[in-house]
């Protein structure tokens, strides 16, 4: 999931409109879906470079932290 410049720069003229006059319930409809597609990019981001980070113990031992943080996970309930 990616998100282009069009639509970072309609989340911070949003922003700057909200503070400056307000917005419509459309408007702030519109933020709040930018918004969360912004935070679910970030995320996918996070976790594509998680999945490429190894990790080598002093004992020599290797592990992916993409794969132990989805095993912690699955064992939380999550």
């Amino acid at each position: 999931m990616s998100i282009d410049e069009k639509k970072i720069a309609r989340i911070n003229e949003l922003y700057r409109r909200s503070k400056a006059e307000g917005l419509t319930d459309a408007e702030k409809q519109e933020q709040k879906l930018l918004r969360l597609e912004y935070v679910q990019a970030i995320r996918a981001n996070l976790r594509s470079q998680l999945n490429n980070i190894n990790i080598q113990e002093k004992d020599g031992s290797v592990y992916n932290l993409g794969e132990k943080y989805d095993t912690e996970k699955k064992s939380d309930g999550n």
